[in-house]
């Protein structure tokens, strides 16, 4: 497919919305949906994002994992193929809720995680590609496509956006403090290295399993929102507290249309991947302020 640039519309039908007529549409990644949107189906899906929330957010466990329940007891009855996506959603939320997620950088805390976030992007992946036989969860990295000059124009604004932002949230509100304090060659190392696997995760995870599944059965902006609501979540419960949330949860409304635009993992990493570049400077900067004085808040 030929783009003209990062905001090009895609070429491909899209949905018109919810309760459309038809028995089945072709959603923009190609894949056709099961059926039309019904109360059922945003119900059950709603559902997933909310549990998402009580589990990482709100630290209540017996309400989102009733609400993951519910919700595939409400897919199973809407629609099947519906039942089997969010069942691969629920199982990757609940292998996270199951973990301590915290940013504690000791090597025996980053193994446990470490293993959590494997297994919630693998098997998700393996059964849909082995199990249901199908290629609904991609990890495009050779896309054959040369980014354009606006994508490429975006990633030094992203590092322009981070400096800007990052020290006025992260110091301020003294949000930083919920990261540990490095200044030993391999703390430092162990920091940037817990920041960097964590952005790649969360790509892999909310945009190309989660946003990827959703938007079989429903509307891109749809499914994107609902991604979102993880997204934030999980980066919720990880401490990024006080005002954070609020411009979490349009980095990844962005991250998810950039996904739909460019189909592109390798583009979406970069971008996140500066972005936590200048998050971890900002926290070495924090936490010795002698440190990279170069910062403005």
């Amino acid at each position: 497919m030929r783009r003209g640039g990062p905001m090009a519309q895609d070429q491909q039908p899209v949905s018109t919305g919810i309760n459309e007529p038809a028995a089945s549409r072709i959603v923009s990644d190609g894949s056709t949906a099961s059926g039309p949107v019904t109360v059922l189906k945003l119900t059950a899906a709603i559902l997933v994002s909310a549990a998402g929330f009580a589990l990482f957010a709100l630290q209540m466990p017996i309400l989102g994992y009733s609400m993951l329940g519910a919700a595939l007891v409400l897919a199973g009855i809407a629609d099947r193929a519906l039942l089997r996506d969010l069942a691969l959603i629920a199982f990757g939320v609940t292998v996270m809720s199951l973990v301590p997620i915290t940013t504690d950088i000791a090597m025996s805390h980053m193994l446990i995680m470490g293993t959590a976030m494997t297994l919630a992007v693998a098997v998700p992946y393996l059964v849909s590609r082995y199990g249901y036989g199908d290629h609904a969860i991609r990890f495009p990295v050779r896309t054959g496509q040369r980014w354009t000059r606006l994508e490429k124009w975006y990633l030094p604004a992203v590092v322009v956006i981070g400096y800007l932002l990052l020290p006025v949230y992260m110091i301020n509100t003294g949000v930083y403090e919920n990261w540990p304090a490095v200044s030993e060659p391999d703390g430092v190392a162990r920091l940037f290295l817990g920041t960097n696997v964590l952005g790649i995760w969360d790509e892999l995870f909310f945009i190309c399993t989660t946003f990827a599944l959703l938007r079989r059965h429903f509307p891109d902006w749809l499914a994107n929102v609902l991604q979102a609501v993880l997204f934030t979540s999980f980066l919720w419960e990880l401490g990024f507290h006080s005002w954070g949330p609020a411009f979490i949860y349009l980095f990844a409304l962005v991250q998810g249309y950039i996904f739909k635009l460019t189909k592109s993992l390798s583009y979406i990493v970069c971008v996140h991947l500066l972005f936590d570049f200048v998050l971890f400077l900002v926290l070495i900067h924090a936490h010795n302020r002698s440190w990279l004085d170069i910062f403005i808040y």
